[in-house]
C-alpha cells in the first residue's frame, strides 16, 4: 500500500513521540515470553517508529532496577536482575545432570564455535558419541551451523540463543572463566582440554558434572 505523502513531500503520518515508543517496546517485551528482535518489535509498532532507539532509552531507565532490558544474541528481553535471581528460586530445584563428555563438548562448542565434530574430537582427544550431540541438540543449547568449505563439507556446531538466554549472556564473547562458572555452582569438574581459563583456576577430580536448571 502506498504511503500517504503531503504536497511538500513529507509523510502525513508522524511517528509517536519517543516516550510513547518506549512504552510500546516495554509493553511488548513484558508480554513476550521469548526474546524478540528489533525487526519484530518494529513490525508491531506504528509506521516510522525506531525500536532500537526506544530500546536504548528503556535500557537506561531500567538500570539498577529489579529487572533490566537484556540483549540475548540479536534479540531483546526483560530479565530479572542477576543479583536478585535467588528470589525466583523455588525449594524444588530440578538438577539436570550431564555427563563429562556432554559438558566438555558443550564447552568446546561455546568457546571454539563454529566447530566440527572432528575438531571437537581433536580438542578432547577422544571420539564424540552421537548420543552426546543429540542430547545437547534436544536441550536446544547447540544447533547446526554452516558447512565448512573443505572436503566432505562437514557441518559445524554453534551455541543457540536458548543457551545464551539460560546463562544470561549477550553473546558467546561474554562467556565466563572456569572459576566464575564454579563459584556460580554451574561447573564442578576438570576443564576440558583447550578450554580457556582466564581465571587460572586449578583442576578438580569430580566424577560427575552438574548443570542446574532452575524452574
Amino acid at each position: 500500500m502506498a504511503e500517504d505523502i503531503s504536497e511538500n513531500g513529507e509523510s502525513l503520518f508522524e511517528a509517536p513521540p519517543m516516550a510513547e515508543q518506549e512504552r510500546m517496546v516495554e509493553a511488548i517485551l513484558f508480554a513476550t515470553a521469548e526474546p524478540i528482535t528489533v525487526r519484530e518489535l518494529e513490525s508491531r509498532m506504528p509506521h516510522g517508529c525506531d525500536a532500537r532507539e526506544a530500546l536504548e532509552h528503556l535500557r537506561k531507565r531500567y538500570e539498577g532496577r529489579g529487572v533490566h532490558v537484556a540483549k540475548v544474541g540479536d534479540a531483546w528481553a526483560i530479565r530479572t536482575a542477576s543479583d536478585l535471581s535467588f528470589l525466583m528460586q523455588k525449594e524444588t530445584v530440578e538438577t539436570r545432570k550431564l555427563s563429562r563428555a556432554a559438558v566438555e563438548t558443550l564447552a568446546i562448542i561455546a568457546y571454539h564455535q563454529p566447530v566440527t565434530r572432528a575438531e571437537i574430537e581433536e580438542i578432547r582427544g577422544v571420539s564424540v558419541s552421537r548420543g552426546t550431540v543429540d542430547q545437547l541438540l534436544e536441550m536446544e543449547w547447540i544447533r547446526f551451523g554452516r558447512r565448512r568449505m573443505t572436503p566432505g563439507r562437514p557441518v559445524t556446531f554453534v551455541v543457540t540463543q536458548e543457551f545464551l538466554d539460560h546463562f544470561g549472556l549477550e553473546s558467546a564473547r561474554d562467556l565466563p572463566g572456569l572459576k566464575e562458572l564454579r563459584s556460580a555452582g554451574l561447573l564442578e569438574s576438570r576443564p576440558p582440554p583447550s578450554l580457556p581459563d582466564p581465571m587460572g583456576d586449578e583442576d578438580e577430580d569430580d566424577d560427575q558434572t552438574e548443570l542446574f536448571d532452575d524452574e
